[in-house]
């Protein structure tokens, strides 16, 4: 106690000044109608820029959260925009039980890991066998494209042997005609942003600009959209041709991707790995 009041003696003159400034300045402001009125705008502007720079900080730490809710919910629209093209448009169909009824299912992964330069690219993301994730599953890009299919998984993660990989082989056809070929990637070019399509028959009629979607085989729905013809014809066989493609999704930004769940995959692997009886 005797070292504050020392203190105190010490700096008296400040604390007086301190005291009688700040009692100057409420009796301005309480008996100047101009002066008050400037000076609680000014703090107003004051604190209201404050909470708008602390409300921009919270949404900015909020956008991972954010991200990863509206993915599932892209998910989820995703998945009932797939049921809708899957119905025949010519007959009065009526679901009962979507749960059941409903082929494909998608379910959204955030990249943890992610390459693009390698000759074998592997992509890892944070689910797993304890969200029903298996090997082989298709998975595709949020907006447009398709990723690759599901390499090996454990129960909280999962790797994706992506597009830009030399084993990785999707059955696609040309959105305009439906000529069937095989995309592929790393042919001679290892340019993440194109990809091959091989065995389109000659005959087909193709030009730059031309869609190429899914067929509906391997995995994916039909008709999502993977790229376009960047040249028409890069070289030719006797019966087939091989076109370049660029790819609609761009791997080297890849944040979220979904994995698609096929009701059926397991019953149609079954039955076409069954041997047959005939001689």
């Amino acid at each position: 106690m005797r070292n504050l009041w020392i203190f105190i003696s010490r700096y008296n003159a400040f604390f007086f000044f301190i005291i009688f400034f700040t009692a100057g300045i409420i009796i301005t402001l309480k008996n100047n109608v101009f002066q008050r009125s400037v000076t609680l705008n000014s703090t107003n502007e004051v604190v209201g820029s404050a909470y708008e720079r602390l409300n921009v900080l919270k949404r900015y730490l909020n956008l991972g959260q954010v991200n990863d809710s509206l993915a599932i919910e892209n998910a989820k629209l995703k998945t009932e925009l797939l049921s809708l093209k899957n119905i025949d448009s010519s007959k009065t169909v009526i679901v009962r039980d979507t749960v059941n009824q409903q082929q494909y299912t998608l379910l959204s992964a955030k990249v943890i890991k992610n390459s693009v330069t390698q000759r074998n690219n592997i992509i890892t993301i944070n689910r797993g066998s304890d969200d029903g994730i298996v090997k082989d599953m298709a998975v595709i890009s949020p907006n447009k494209g398709v990723v690759g299919f599901i390499l090996n998984v454990s129960p909280h993660l999962a790797t994706i042997r992506s597009l830009l990989h030399k084993e990785t082989l999707i059955s696609v056809n040309l959105k305009k005609n439906n000529a069937f070929g095989s995309l592929v990637w790393g042919d001679g070019n290892f340019d993440f942003r194109k990809a091959y399509v091989k065995e389109i028959p000659n005959h087909f009629k193709v030009s730059i600009g031309d869609t190429i979607v899914t067929s509906g085989a391997g995995g994916f729905p039909k008709g999502i959209e993977v790229g376009k013809i960047s040249k028409t014809q890069i070289s030719t066989g006797d019966s087939f041709m091989t076109l370049e493609i660029n790819l609609f999704n761009d791997f080297s930004t890849l944040q979220y991707v979904y994995i698609i769940k096929n009701r059926l995959a397991e019953e149609q692997k079954v039955l076409e790995t069954q041997t047959p009886n005939e001689q």
